[in-house]
């Protein structure tokens, strides 16, 4: 449980920072990232699994098989964050592009997280 609530508060800040630099991304104030953070984690343990395995089967599994299925994962976290994005109102990307720099930074950081603290 401390270890999904430290994603959700260290997605927020990313969520944050990334607003920050990303022209094309649009948050309004840290409440808005929590919230938008808890949102994409709820989404992402719901859909991210069907998500990737829909992507290896329209790409028959060439990039699982090329050992790079990180790349399928990081495109359907790029979904499930432009959902996200038509959930609420206080979060915008504009295009697609900008929701996978978000999920590239996401699952960076949450890698670096996992390897330093769990």
């Amino acid at each position: 449980m401390l270890q999904w609530i430290i994603h959700i508060v260290l997605d927020a800040v990313v969520l944050l920072i990334a607003a920050k630099f990303l022209s094309k991304v649009h948050l309004n104030g840290f409440k808005s990232a929590l919230i938008v953070a808890l949102i994409i984690g709820v989404l992402s343990f719901l859909l991210s699994w069907l998500l990737t395995a829909v992507l290896n089967i329209a790409t028959l599994g060439i990039f699982y098989f090329l050992g790079l299925g990180f790349i399928t994962r990081v495109v359907a976290y790029a979904i499930v964050i432009e959902i996200a994005d038509k959930l609420t109102s206080d979060f915008k990307t504009e295009g697609f592009l900008p929701s996978l720099w978000l999920a590239i930074l996401i699952a960076i950081v949450g890698a670096i997280v996992d390897a330093l603290l769990f």
